[in-house]
């Protein structure tokens, strides 16, 4: 291998580098502690932490049982106050968190199967907690499903007693486990690195692999020293270790007192909690300033290094450690390659989400120039006659000329939180048809679709009401489309604005109305003066068993007094099938295709 190659490994560590933690980090340096005697049966000797100098010796171990049977929770209660441990007893899952606080316990003993949470939730909402993530829990419980143990494993308890158990041997385990806990939590916070003050590695995987998951905010950052392989070449190995023994010096200073740890030649990692978001960027030109900015002595010369930082915000929602080092693995290389040397990770977007992305930007635009655009397609009566109505179409045009679809449209905005306004976008631009087609003496009716959420919003009746009496238009001129499936959610909500909107003369249309016992009730609770079919009746005409539903749903529809519209006809056979099954209106691309105006000529028209 050519020395090119060689200085190339040395300043770029390989991809998955800090994976090998595991395997080539040297075991944690642990104080050596004589086991405590075993316990005997009902009265062992009190159980004491190891002693610390000549005459301080560490609290009696405190244990949180976790029970609801109180004959198994006085068992283990007496057996663990017999042997000098202080033991509480929780029956009601929803008080363990308040008793965690409270207590601070060495170790929770809990029931696997308790009312309430069970033992996977309520072990997980421990480990979520920073002040209990290295708690130990421990099961004691009679469950021989050896997947429901692993289950609870997973989500990081740390054994299984089984029921029943002896006392010798519970209290035996429940003092090994504590005795480990104490003895790991003296070495994590004891055992930095002597020239740095750094975690070690292994301090750090243990760190991110309980504080990883579930996590709503904080960043794992890799920094970088660049042109450490021009350094060695210059200044020789041992010069550069103490370089960049310095940088760690330099980096536990800098680091605002979050977590950090060398992790080979050039690299560290600093481990941010309760930071995510706009905060991140600041604190990865600090890192990476605070190297720049710093004069280091090496081979008695001066010199300032170039810091590389790429990270990962956890808020971005990892299953684990790996794969937020991983994020942050892949951010680095960017980094490098970044003219200011920061670069963070973000989660690979999906075409459609792209797409509705830019939908939810054309919106932002639309509604802040007043662009949003309707449509209007003719509804036209099967037996004749000259009454103009249509249905009013939500537009949105995107920055290349595109037509967004409604349906996405409304996805948008209500991603953004936008349905309000664009619903009354809508209705103003209806109410403003209705006004000049009133003002030119022409009758005209407006079907409008409006979400269940607008409606229910407080004060949109009024709202309603207000702007067709500013427009001097008929209520009975407009009619409010809703569709089946939102109105069986919130039929209460529709019933208290259709009873605001029965002065004014505002009618209700049932849309995508599906023949069934619920929609049939629903016809009877709304106030409602038309139906429009399910599209898929027009679609499936062919199928005898659709056309007797629709039939059906027909028949009962006109039952109630209702008048109903055929929606999606494209073709002759469609509407000839509609008109025989008994629809008083048809609507779709046969009679007209969806338009910026309202010419149709309704006079004339002939299905």
């Amino acid at each position: 291998m050519s020395d090119a190659d060689n200085r190339q490994r040395a300043e770029f560590p390989p991809t998955g580098f800090w994976r090998r933690w595991c395997a080539d980090a040297a075991p944690a340096e642990l104080p050596r502690v004589d086991a405590p005697a075993t316990a005997v049966e009902l009265t062992p000797a009190p159980a004491q932490a190891p002693a610390v100098s000549g005459r301080d010796v560490a609290p009696a171990y405190r244990v949180l049982v976790v029970e609801d049977d109180p004959s198994q929770a006085l068992f283990a209660e007496s057996v663990l106050n017999g042997a000098g441990m202080e033991a509480r007893v929780v029956a009601v899952t929803s008080e363990v968190m308040d008793a965690m606080q409270s207590l601070r316990p060495d170790l929770v003993l809990m029931d696997l199967h308790m009312p309430g949470l069970d033992g996977v939730e309520l072990t997980t909402l421990i480990r979520r907690h920073p002040d209990f993530a290295m708690t130990p829990v421990v099961f004691l419980t009679g469950d021989e499903d050896p997947e429901r143990r692993f289950e609870v494993l997973d989500v990081g308890a740390d054994d299984f007693l089984r029921k029943p158990v002896r006392p010798r041997h519970l209290v035996s385990a429940v003092q090994s486990r504590i005795l480990r806990a104490r003895m790991l939590q003296a070495a994590g916070s004891g055992a930095r690195h002597p020239a740095t003050g750094l975690h070690t590695r292994p301090q750090m995987l243990q760190l991110l692999t309980t504080s990883v998951p579930g996590a709503t905010s904080g960043a794992a950052l890799f920094v970088e020293i660049a042109g450490t392989a021009a350094l060695r070449d210059r200044f020789g190995y041992a010069a550069l270790e103490e370089l960049l023994t310095e940088a760690g010096r330099r980096l536990a200073a800098i680091c605002d007192g979050h977590a950090a740890s060398r992790l080979n030649d050039n690299t560290f990692l600093v481990f941010a909690t309760g930071v995510s978001g706009a905060a991140l960027p600041p604190l990865a030109r600090q890192l990476r300033d605070g190297f720049g900015e710093h004069p280091f002595q090496v081979g008695g010369e001066r010199l300032r290094l170039r810091a590389v930082v790429g990270y990962a915000d956890l808020s971005q929602g990892f299953e684990d450690a790996g794969a937020a080092l991983s994020a942050a693995e892949e951010a680095l290389r960017a980094a490098r390659a970044h003219p200011h040397g920061v670069a963070a990770w973000t989660r690979p977007v999906s075409a459609q989400d792209r797409e509705l992305a830019a939908v939810e930007q054309a919106l932002r635009d639309a509604l802040a120039s007043g662009s949003l655009l309707a449509a209007f397609q003719p509804i036209v009566a099967v037996a004749g006659g000259d009454e103009a109505q249509y249905q009013v179409l939500l537009r949105l045009r995107g920055g290349g000329g595109e037509l967004h679809p409604a349906g996405r449209v409304l996805q948008a905005a209500s991603r953004i939180g936008a349905t309000l306004q664009v619903d009354r976008r809508m209705a103003e631009i209806a109410i403003g048809a209705l006004r000049r087609q009133r003002e030119e003496q022409r009758a005209l009716r407006l079907f409008v679709t409006q979400s269940p959420s607008t409606l229910a919003h407080d004060g949109h009746a009024q709202w309603l009401l207000q702007t067709l009496a500013d427009a001097g238009v008929d209520g009975a001129s407009l009619v409010i489309d809703v569709r089946q499936e939102d109105a069986l959610v919130h039929a209460l909500s529709l019933q208290e604005f259709c009873s605001a909107m029965v002065s004014a003369g505002v009618q209700l249309c049932l849309s995508q109305y599906c023949h069934g016992p619920e929609a049939n009730a629903l016809l009877g609770q709304l106030p409602l003066g038309y139906v429009r079919l399910d599209s898929r009746y027009s679609r499936n005409l062919d199928d005898t068993a659709v056309r007797d539903e629709m039939r059906a749903a027909i028949d009962y529809a006109h039952r109630m007094g209702l008048q109903v519209i055929g929606q999606q006809v494209e073709d002759a056979q469609s509407a000839a099938t509609l008109w025989m099954t008994g629809v008083d209106f048809i609507q779709g691309n046969l009679v007209q295709r969806p338009a910026g105006d309202l010419q149709f000529d309704f006079h004339t028209s002939v299905l």
